[in-house]
């Protein structure tokens, strides 16, 4: 039976015209979320959304309540919140669909958030390339204050101590931001390269300060289940990743967008009957399904695969950011490794040298796969080179390189020895000097 999207739950992006809107959004229940927060613990909060089972939507998949509990009780110390908007990994469209539809849900999620660890500044890290979203948070988090909700008023609106500031910043459009860590060098007003852990964040993160990082989506989900319980959330798709889960389906299939789904659909089911399936009905080649970053599936592996981290897994990839990443027949997968590394290269930021040398190797060889000057050879090579980048950075990026490359010409190797030769004619850097047949002697310089 084929999928029905508006008979599935919309619990982050509800069909509701103008939720953008604050006074729209309070009419369906906004921020009452937040205020039965205040009637609980902290603890319990953390509680609640540990039982939902929520696990970040950043990326990692980790444990939501579980990071939260990490943060230190009990400190007089400064604590932060950064919400990591630095949506830059290609393939991956979500966020920026929260921040224009339903960003006070966002706002709410911060504030349960802030409470439940004690937080008194929030910080929305928003890629530099994001201009319009930029204005929309900006003013949604302008009315939010303006309404007494965010900062000290909101002692006045909802009674109690405690209150909460919300900084939006706006990035400068690098990719490796979207690293916790890098973006808070950021945030601090320095070159934002990854930084060795441990200390975590929770320990030492902001200014040195414990701070905690949590994607938007992720916080979005949060008045969610303050509002339905912990228990109603768990049930609602896989057992191991419940709830909802934004896809940014993109490439080749006939209607491209961002679905909410519950976890754990069919990905075939996805492509198929939500995105309209593969324009003149060709066969699928490949599907990236977490963002260019993530190890590809071949289009013909793709049958039991369902859209939930522990599926995404077994069938040997992750789930990431759900970019589903969609690619036909008659693509050139060797061009399509070739940009995608192109793009790694271009954004590492060079503090490891296996990620600065090695991305640089890696699209050097793979132009000459493209460009039909490459032999059998060369593929073992870019392997050789992607598995000594894989597990020796500081942070991913590394391996965001690193896994596209090795997976890609281990499942789809035919697709690249149509591209290479049986060898290649070596072409001496000096042209001068290798075309040299006969050595010479020094002649003495007579005086």
């Amino acid at each position: 039976m084929a999928l029905n999207y508006d008979d599935l739950p919309k619990l982050v992006l509800p069909t509701i015209p103008d939720l953008h809107k604050l006074d729209v959004y309070r009419q369906h229940g906004g921020y009452e979320a937040y205020r039965k927060a205040l009637t609980m613990s902290p603890e319990d909060v953390i509680e609640e959304v540990k039982k939902s089972g929520l696990r970040g939507r950043g990326g990692a998949c980790f444990p939501t309540g579980l990071k939260w509990s990490f943060m230190p009780k009990g400190s007089d110390k400064p604590k932060y919140l950064c919400i990591n908007g630095d949506e830059s990994e290609p393939g991956s469209f979500k966020d920026r669909q929260i921040f224009e539809y339903n960003p006070h849900l966002m706002i709410e999620g911060i504030l349960i958030a802030g409470y439940a660890m004690g937080i008194t500044t929030a910080f929305i890290y928003i890629r530099g390339e994001y201009h319009k979203w930029v204005r929309l948070v900006e003013q949604a988090a302008q009315d939010a204050y303006d309404a007494g909700l965010i900062g000290e008023r909101m002692k006045e609106t909802f009674g109690g101590d405690y209150s909460l500031e919300i900084v939006v910043h706006k990035g400068a459009g690098a990719y490796i931001c979207g690293e916790e860590s890098s973006l808070m060098e950021s945030l601090e007003g320095k070159r934002p390269y990854p930084r060795i852990k441990p200390p975590f964040p929770a320990q030492k993160g902001l200014w040195g300060m414990p701070t905690t990082i949590n994607n938007v989506e992720t916080l979005a989900c949060v008045p969610v289940i303050l509002r339905i319980g912990g228990d109603e959330y768990a049930k609602i798709g896989a057992p191991g990743h419940p709830g909802t889960i934004l896809l940014g389906v993109s490439g080749h299939v006939n209607k491209p967008g961002v679905y909410e789904v519950p976890t754990g659909l069919p990905l075939l089911d996805i492509i198929n009957d939500l995105a309209g399936g593969v324009p003149g009905g060709k066969k699928i080649k490949m599907v990236i399904p977490g963002g260019s970053s993530m190890p590809p599936l071949r289009g013909d592996e793709l049958e039991r695969v369902n859209m939930d981290a522990d599926s995404i897994k077994e069938a040997g990839s992750y789930i990431g950011t759900a970019g589903v990443m969609v690619m036909d027949e008659d693509t050139d997968i060797p061009h399509v490794l070739r940009r995608t590394i192109h793009f790694y290269h271009h954004e590492s930021c060079g503090q490891c040298t296996p990620c600065r040398e090695g991305c640089g190797w890696l699209e050097k060889m793979l132009i000459r796969v493209d460009e039909g000057d490459a032999t059998s050879e060369d593929l073992d090579l870019l392997i050789d080179v992607a598995n000594n980048i894989d597990g020796n950075t500081i942070c991913a990026l590394g391996e965001a390189a690193a896994w596209p490359t090795r997976y890609t010409i281990e499942r789809l190797r035919e697709e690249f020895e149509k591209n290479v030769k049986k060898e290649r004619e070596h072409t001496p850097l000096n042209i001068v000097h290798g075309l040299r047949t006969d050595s010479h002697e020094v002649e003495s310089v007579v005086h």
